[in-house]
């Protein structure tokens, strides 16, 4: 339970977020404009304040600026309409931990006020950094460990002259992690002690601003990058191009910060369909990582589940739980459509159900096919598995012939790529072994 502040001058729009947060044992007052919540928040000392951008009376982001100067500090985030790569620099300058733009889907405001209360406090002006526990890429499967290491060598490396640094774009399907690639790329270069700033590309209908206030040299990390409209990619483009942004005030300064980028979808076969500019994909394919789906990483199942237990029974102060055996098994069954999004979700769930200190099959609550015998069953999974290894010895046979050449490998054999990459995917094929 935390004490919150809503801050936001449309009265219904603040009492349904109130309202929603109540629901998870917060205690919420609400304020409409920029002084009386600047009034509250000195008087309540909140845990978080949840600011709008525009306010009457004293705009968010200078409201923001007053409680980082006050001791002790309160955690702010920031919520908007015009949500762009310039509010998101100034909401960062000003000491915002997240920008939310509206509409807030309500699951995304639990979410970003859940990751800004696991943030430690620092002192006033100190620079805000995500949360220790979110740094790390958990897992020892092939593809995680891949994963750490491409990540961890592409955010050390920054060019020693000064000179542009290339940004790092992450594909994968929804769910999959790339938010937390980013930010174990941000946490473990040497831009770690500067803040992370994102911002959600579906909302910006009218593309990205131009004129911005240059960042800090932090990160700004672009989701759903593969969504902007044409106006918002032209916008894109000419930032990383110049490497510059005109001010409001007259002149131009460097973008000093790192760009990052995510994607659920192929931009090259965008490109194809003249939906994405190809002098853009080229700019930030650079330094693609790919974040492999869940089920690449079924080895580390167990682990990650139970890393999800902790978090949620820390989270709801339950006593440990324990993951039964059967549980795991039920865990290593399941597709993982939903990849970590889905996992996480489904502990979430479970451990706010089980009674006890031992979590079995029953609070998972995942989907059960027909029931077979036990003899049908076994001799279905022994079919499966089989023509799984033929599947997947065809299919390294077939890339070795082409010498791991995706598009030759795609042609050979008659499918799509987008088909061959998720055929790899499955089998946790991402390069020569």
């Amino acid at each position: 339970m935390a004490t919150l502040l809503v801050i936001e001058d449309e009265p219904a729009l603040a009492r349904h977020m109130a309202r929603y947060l109540r629901q998870y044992d917060h205690v919420v007052e609400v304020a409409n404009d920029g002084p009386s919540g600047l009034e509250a928040a000195r008087r309540l000392q909140p845990d978080l304040a949840i600011v709008d951008f525009q306010l009457p009376g004293l705009d968010g982001l200078e409201l923001i600026r007053e409680l980082n100067r006050d001791a002790p500090r309160i955690r702010t985030l920031m919520v908007s309409g015009h949500a762009n790569v310039a509010v998101a620099v100034q909401a960062m300058k000003a000491g915002s931990s997240d920008l939310l733009t509206k509409p807030v889907p309500l699951r995304s405001l639990k979410q970003a006020v859940d990751r800004a209360l696991e943030e430690p406090l620092q002192a006033p002006g100190a620079p805000l950094r995500p949360a220790a526990t979110a740094h790390g890429i958990l897992g020892h499967s092939r593809p995680l460990a891949s994963l750490r290491e491409l990540v961890s060598a592409l955010a050390r490396q920054e060019p020693g002259d000064g000179s542009a640094v290339p940004p790092i774009l992450f594909c994968g399907e929804t769910g999959a992690g790339k938010l937390h690639a980013a930010r174990a790329a941000h946490a473990t270069g040497p831009r770690a002690a500067e803040p992370f700033v994102e911002v959600d590309c579906i909302a910006l209908h009218q593309g990205l601003d131009p004129e911005v206030v240059p960042a800090r040299a932090g990160t700004v990390f672009l989701k759903d990058v593969g969504d902007l409209d044409e106006h918002g990619q032209i916008s894109l483009l000419h930032m990383l191009e110049r490497r510059q942004i005109r001010l409001a005030r007259g002149g131009v300064e460097p973008l000093r910060a790192r760009i990052m980028a995510a994607t659920r979808h192929d931009l090259e076969a965008l490109v194809r369909q003249g939906r994405f500019k190809s002098e853009l994909f080229y700019r930030l394919q650079v330094c693609t990582v790919r974040v492999p789906p869940l089920r690449a990483c079924t080895d580390d199942l167990p682990l990650l589940a139970r890393h999800f237990m902790d978090v949620h029974t820390r989270r709801y102060r339950l006593p440990a739980m324990q993951l039964a055996p059967a549980a795991e098994a039920a865990l290593m069954m399941h597709n993982w459509a939903g990849n970590l999004r889905e996992l996480g979700n489904v502990i979430e769930r479970a451990v706010m159900i089980c009674p006890g200190g031992r979590v079995d099959p029953s609070h998972l609550l995942l989907p059960t096919g027909p029931t077979t015998s036990t003899f049908g069953a076994l001799s279905e999974l022994s079919d499966c598995l089989r023509t799984d290894e033929l599947d997947r010895a065809g299919l390294v046979r077939s890339l070795e012939e082409h010498a791991w050449d995706l598009p030759a490998t795609a042609r050979h054999l008659q499918i799509d790529p987008d088909q061959l990459q998720r055929r790899m995917d499955r089998h946790g094929l991402y390069g020569p072994t």
